[in-house]
């Protein structure tokens, strides 16, 4: 039998730490140098998003290989709870899969049995992996490893999703639960407001449900400090902290600024 090939997971060695473990949203960046880039900079995992912005499912592919390389951990949001894309990340290297639109207990209940292998779900069984090295590994030993180190994340985006909070987080095979702050934010009827009042209140909801019952609660959404500060007061441990796009423009706008100070 090989020897273990299953890669140390930086994400969850720094959740195991009690830290904030502290995720960059890749939705401009089209190469892979960007895995290597967040992991010197300081970040414990990536999300690449492959349902808004045009990144393709071989960027991402490209990307996480180089994560896994890198010792930061690939998650790529798939653009629907669809088990052909689901299989199709974890086959290139994803790590942990984040599935939007997450509003009720059958939501959960499909996106689970599609990441996990039987018994206990229906993912199909394919051949060597990224995340593995690519070693032959016998086919019961693989779906073992793979199901341990699959992260899976439901993403809690509006406020049906928020009433049916415990029983969503009370489904098997769920890790984590994601609050996307912008879309719930629109569908609480305060758009854009991602530290209003409502999204707190369903903030502190969802991490309440994820405690008793043994998940992640994820942030993500709520770039401004003042929110992230007031998030993880709150709770959370595992957050967006800001997406390539945003980051780039806003460094790129202040070199500016201060370049025209210069004239």
């Amino acid at each position: 039998m090989p020897q273990d090939s299953t890669p140390a997971d930086p994400l969850r060695a720094r959740l195991a730490s009690g830290r904030i473990a502290s995720g960059l949203v890749v939705v401009h960046s089209r190469q892979a140098q960007i895995a290597r880039i967040a992991a010197s900079c300081g970040y414990h995992w990536l999300f690449v998003d492959l349902e808004h912005g045009a990144t393709g499912l071989d960027t991402a592919t490209q990307i996480c290989v180089a994560a896994l390389d890198a010792g930061i951990t690939p998650v790529v949001r798939v653009p629907a709870n669809d088990p052909a894309w689901i299989g199709r990340v974890l086959d290139g290297g994803a790590v942990g899969v984040v599935v939007p639109h997450v509003d009720s207990r059958q939501d959960a209940e499909r996106a689970a049995d599609a990441v996990r292998y039987p018994p206990a779900g229906s993912r199909s069984l394919s051949g060597l992996q990224p995340q593995f090295g690519y070693q032959a590994i016998p086919a019961g030993e693989l779906m073992r490893r793979a199901d341990a180190l699959t992260l899976l994340i439901g993403i809690i985006e509006t406020g049906e999703a928020i009433a049916r909070i415990d029983e969503i987080a009370a489904v098997p095979g769920m890790d984590a639960l994601q609050i996307g702050t912008n879309d719930l934010s629109v569908s609480l009827g305060v758009p854009g407001e991602v530290d209003h009042p409502h999204v707190q209140e369903a903030v502190g909801r969802t991490i309440a449900a994820c405690r008793r019952h043994g998940k992640i609660p994820v942030l993500g959404g709520a770039y401004r400090e003042e929110a992230l500060r007031r998030y993880a007061d709150m709770g959370i441990r595992m957050m967006l902290v800001g997406n390539d796009l945003s980051l780039l423009i806003g460094a790129l706008r202040a070199r500016a600024a201060f370049a025209a100070e210069l004239s």
